[in-house]
């Protein structure tokens, strides 16, 4: 999707730029608002406060996991840059869902980073395990019902590699070029080559060789992925043996770039998200400089007339993450709507609350990477 003019928007999955109409992307892409949930789910922040907003096919989730009956979450991770609180995103998703028995499969995408980015399988390697799968753990992340591996290197074990690269081919048989070219519009052997692998990730953990048979399989994305999973999805469907149960999944909003709604946060901009190895000072210094703020131009104008928390970083940082208390956070709604609080105040309480989450997380890290070895297949 692409705007012309000045205020140029890019939607792709591998390129977002320009502030997001999710209304208008859920009647374009077809999938559907999240409303009535159990109360487990109404629980978690994400879903209570409608930061995972849509879906598709997710009732049958909700069913397995009512149930007690076995379901998988199939995510993957791009091994590019630092990891940032944007990526938590994803992660307190799969964690949740863990806590509720699902097995967990996470696909590094070191394939697709070398065919779309020109990064090189090593480098890949690198980056997934020092930025992202010791985050992961700290994050609490078990390595029980849990198979994390690369797309290069499905698994030692002979016969489940060889059932992921044969889907992969199964795959291909039932695609075509033209197909490939409506959903992607300009389109290069390798993102041909990356999607199918991007298929078998989504649809492998149904193979007899990792769960025994079909089980319901969601996969929680931001919307921008969106093409990958109708791809999947409407191939599958052609594929008479394996059968497949028909993918689900779930959307989630894109946390904001410090630089404010138009500016999705991307791992190659440092002063566009918090690290979560950021010192006090770099968030402090981040936050002040470089967070959009909802504020009026003045101080005087801003106790008359209020402040603006629906475009305000740090408002949306506290919504997203740090603020668990919906009674704190409504509070401090009012309060900057007002006037009675201030940017500057409402600034440094959510630099107050990342800190404290860093303090602890950091601690967590320093004894994740002797467990990385139990989390891959």
């Amino acid at each position: 999707m692409v705007k012309k003019g000045a205020d140029r928007i890019k939607f792709s999955p591998w390129e977002v730029k320009g502030e997001v109409d999710y209304s208008k992307l859920v009647k374009r892409f077809g999938v559907s608002p999240i409303k009535q949930l159990p109360r487990v789910f109404r629980n978690n922040v994400l879903f209570r406060r409608k930061i995972v907003f849509a879906h598709r096919d997710f009732q049958r989730i909700l069913e397995a996991a009512r149930d007690k009956k076995p379901f998988a979450i199939m995510t993957g991770l791009m091994p590019t840059g630092k990891f940032h609180i944007g990526h938590m995103l994803l992660v307190q998703q799969i964690i949740f869902y863990q806590k509720l028995g699902a097995k967990i499969y996470i696909a590094v995408a070191d394939i697709e980073s070398y065919n779309i980015r020109g990064q090189s399988l090593e480098e890949s390697r690198k980056i997934a395990i020092d930025e992202y799968i010791n985050n992961y753990i700290a994050l609490g992340l078990e390595s029980k019902n849990c198979e994390i591996y690369f797309q290069s290197n499905r698994s030692k074990d002979a016969k489940k590699a060889n059932a992921f690269y044969r889907l992969q081919n199964l795959l291909a048989k039932h695609a075509s070029f033209n197909e490939f070219k409506a959903v992607y519009g300009q389109i290069s052997p390798g993102k041909i080559m990356s999607s199918l692998l991007q298929g078998a990730d989504m649809l492998h953990p149904q193979l007899p060789e990792f769960e025994g048979k079909p089980i319901p399989t969601l996969i929680p994305v931001g919307i921008d992925q969106d093409p990958h999973i109708r791809l999947a999805r409407d191939i599958s469907r052609r594929i008479k043996q394996p059968k497949f149960i028909q993918l689900s999944s779930t959307y989630h909003l894109f946390s904001p770039g410090l630089g404010g709604a138009k500016a999705k946060m991307s791992a190659s901009d440092a002063n566009s998200y918090i690290s979560l190895t950021d010192s006090p000072k770099i968030v402090e210094r981040k936050i002040k400089k470089y967070a959009f703020s909802g504020g009026r131009k003045t101080l005087k104008e801003h106790k008359e007339k209020g402040g603006n928390p629906d475009v305000d970083v740090s408002f949306q940082y506290l919504k997203m993450f740090f603020e668990p208390n919906d009674r704190k956070l409504a509070q401090i709604e009012k309060d900057y709507k007002s006037g009675k609080l201030t940017t500057g105040q409402l600034k440094e309480y959510t630099i107050k609350k990342i800190n404290c989450f860093l303090k602890q997380h950091q601690k967590k890290l320093k004894g994740t990477k002797n467990q990385i070895s139990k989390y891959f297949d």
